[in-house]
Order: structure tokens, then C-alpha cells, then sequence
């Protein structure tokens, strides 16, 4: 059995950690498998791993501090700034150092890098015979200066998987007009499983899901929800927010803030079968991110029959929602144009029932079964 490695800069929360997880037990039955982990966040990774399945912390004395040394700069507070200054230089040494002697070491016949600073020590120091495979899960949104990096990271990869198949496009005409000879594959992400039981649109209820960062907007969709009770008040909806993260704080005070304790339910970080059983009781998915490359949250949502909101900037939801067919796509984050759609749906049972029932049937495209036949057949090829 040939020997796969993932590289992971941690098993904590996060889109790219669910994918890498996700794979990793998609593939240990046709595989020898084994995550290479950089740090190790907490006792037990965030989401469950096939037992057959090995994983290896390079890094335990210290953990990624960006927070704290940030805090410590807008506190003024000197001392703990040169303490985690020191913390910081020390992670960013032992990270290099002990990622490039894992590649250099490593007996695997295939490894897959997941991020940008991994393809790069992939390529440079990885054995010649290994087949070295670049993940990326970001959207270039037009940041040409990243796209460089991106594909100057993958001078000595054998290809680069994306995402979408937009991202895929870009990449392609971006390595061929580079004289980059790296190969690009479009592969998206999965849902794990598919659920026999959905939403019966009968609960009157918004949900979103995600990692409480800026950029997944989920203050502005409190300021939206806001809004919308405001501008329809006999509409009796209310949110449930699945979730957790650096922004955790800001978003309750902001609940609390506007006073809607009672239309606003905070559930914390939940895993994949307790957020299923959140959806089950909610009738429309509702996305705010300023850019996400794929926005897996959508397909699970679509999974569970419901239909989405998402503004545009959510780069990867332009891949996923089709405008009356299974949600909406909402141009220019205009937030009077998102919240008439909320209402719509609201409004409007059988429509969510139909736009649910197209999103149930889009989403069986990204089934387990049918991603996998995919990741064989690339893992096959070394052409």
C-alpha cells in the first residue's frame, strides 16, 4: 500500500483543516495515510480522524501567538510585547526547521502541501522520487502580488489542486503565461455524508456557520438581521449563528447591543452532526463572507434542503448558488437588496421548498463518492 502525507499547519478549527481531515479519511482505505501536523492546538484535533488514519505534531513547546502579540501592542504593554515577540520568532524558526526535516526525512510516495510556505520546502526539499502535490483553498480575489507567490511556490510541484473552477482557470492561464510548468486540477471540496433527514421548512428560522473572523462578515449580517426586523417587524424570524473565534466577543456585545437577545441564538462551535441537526430546524442559509474560496457551509446547507443568501464578494458561492434556482447572489454587498431576498424567502414557503429542493439535488455533485473518484485518479497519474 502506497504511503500518503498531508501537510497541515494545525488540526484545530478551520475551513482548510475540515478539507484536510475530510481527505485524509476519504483516502486511508486505498492508502497508508498520515498528516504531518505543525502544531498541536489542543488535546484532541477538532474534528474527528479515521482511526487508521496517523498523525504527527512536529511543534508542541509553543503555538501560533499572532493575538497575543497583537493585544500586547494595543495595550502598550511592553514586557509582554518582548515575550511574545520572542515566542513569535521562536514558532517561525522551529516551523521551518522541523517542516523541511519532516520532507527531507519522509518515506511517503505522495505528499500534499496545504499551504503556500509548505509548497515551497515541498519542492525544494523533497525527495525527487516523492509526487508532490500543492492544495490551495484561497481565492486570489485579484491580489496579483499573492498569485505570484502562489505559483512561484509550485515551480517544483508536480500539480496544484484548486478548488473551483474558476480559481482553476486562473492558475492555469497564470502557469502557462509563467512558463510554469506545475499542472493545475480542478477538484472541489465534499460533504462527508448525505442526510436522510431535512428541513421541512416549518421553523421560521435563519442560520449561518463559520469561523467568527472579519472576514466571514458576521457583524454585518447581525447589523443585516437588525435591519430586517426593523423593516419587516411582523416577521417573526430569528438566527441561529453556529460558530467560533477571535471576533466571538464583538459579535455578542453587538446582540446584546441591538437588544436582540431573543431573535439571535449563539450555539458555539458544534461538529458536523450537531450543526445538521441546527439545520434541520432552519429554513434559510444566509453567507456575509467578504471572500471565500468554496464556502463547503453552502453545500452542507444545501444538503439539508435549505436555500441561500450570499453576497457575491463570497467569491466561491458564485460557483455554488444559481440566482431563483436554489438562492441568491447579492452584487455589490448592498444590504437592502440581501435583506428583501430574506424576507421573500420568509415570506414564501413553497418558494424556500423548491429553491431547497434544487440546492438538495446541486449538492449531490459533491458527494464523498464522487470526489474520491477524483482524487484517485490524480493520485494515479504522475504525468
Amino acid at each position: 500500500m502506497k504511503k500518503v502525507t498531508i501537510l497541515s499547519l494545525h488540526l484545530g478549527y478551520g475551513g482548510i483543516e475540515k478539507c484536510v481531515v475530510n481527505l485524509a479519511n476519504l483516502l486511508c482505505n486505498t492508502y497508508d495515510v498520515e498528516i504531518i501536523s505543525t502544531y498541536k492546538l489542543g488535546d484532541v484535533p477538532a474534528f474527528n480522524i479515521d482511526k487508521k488514519v496517523k498523525v504527527k505534531y512536529l511543534y508542541t513547546k509553543y503555538k501560533p501567538n499572532r493575538e497575543e502579540w497583537k493585544n500586547s501592542i494595543k495595550k502598550l504593554n511592553i514586557i509582554k510585547f518582548l515575550k511574545e515577540s520572542y515566542k513569535s520568532i521562536m514558532v517561525l524558526i522551529n516551523r521551518k526547521q522541523k517542516t523541511i526535516e519532516a520532507i527531507k526525512n519522509s518515506q511517503s510516495d505522495i505528499i500534499i502541501s496545504t499551504r503556500l510556505l509548505f509548497n515551497k520546502w515541498l519542492g525544494e526539499y523533497g525527495n525527487k522520487k516523492i509526487y508532490k502535490i500543492a492544495w490551495e483553498h484561497n481565492h486570489p480575489h485579484n491580489d496579483i502580488e499573492y498569485s505570484k507567490k502562489l505559483i512561484n511556490s509550485c515551480k517544483k510541484i508536480n500539480k496544484l489542486v484548486l478548488v473551483s473552477n474558476s480559481i482553476n482557470n486562473y492558475y492555469k492561464k497564470l502557469m502557462k503565461d509563467n512558463n510554469i510548468k506545475c499542472k493545475t486540477v480542478f477538484i472541489p471540496n465534499m460533504i462527508e455524508d448525505v442526510p436522510l433527514k431535512i428541513s421541512k421548512q416549518n421553523n421560521n428560522r435563519f442560520v449561518a456557520v463559520g469561523r467568527f473572523t472579519k472576514e466571514k462578515g458576521f457583524t454585518d449580517l447581525i447589523d443585516i438581521f437588525k435591519k430586517f426586523t426593523e423593516k419587516y417587524p411582523k416577521c417573526d424570524w430569528n438566527l441561529d449563528l453556529v460558530g467560533d473565534g477571535p471576533e466571538k466577543n464583538k459579535i455578542i456585545d453587538r446582540i446584546y447591543e441591538y437588544q436582540l437577545t431573543d431573535r439571535i441564538k449563539t450555539h458555539g462551535f458544534l461538529n458536523k452532526e450537531e450543526v445538521y441537526k441546527i439545520m434541520n430546524q432552519d429554513n434559510v442559509y444566509l453567507m456575509t463572507s467578504y471572500t471565500e474560496s468554496f464556502g463547503i457551509v453552502l453545500i452542507e446547507a444545501m444538503v439539508n434542503a435549505l436555500p441561500s443568501i450570499s453576497f457575491t464578494s463570497a467569491e466561491g458561492a458564485n460557483d455554488l448558488i444559481i440566482n431563483d434556482n436554489n438562492g441568491y447572489l447579492i452584487k455589490d454587498r448592498d444590504q437592502d437588496k440581501f435583506i428583501d431576498k430574506m424576507y421573500l424567502l420568509a415570506s414564501n414557503k413553497k418558494l424556500r421548498q423548491t429553491l431547497g429542493k434544487n440546492a438538495r439535488e446541486f449538492s449531490l455533485n459533491y458527494t464523498s463518492d464522487k470526489i474520491k473518484v477524483k482524487w484517485l485518479k490524480l493520485l494515479k497519474r504522475k504525468d
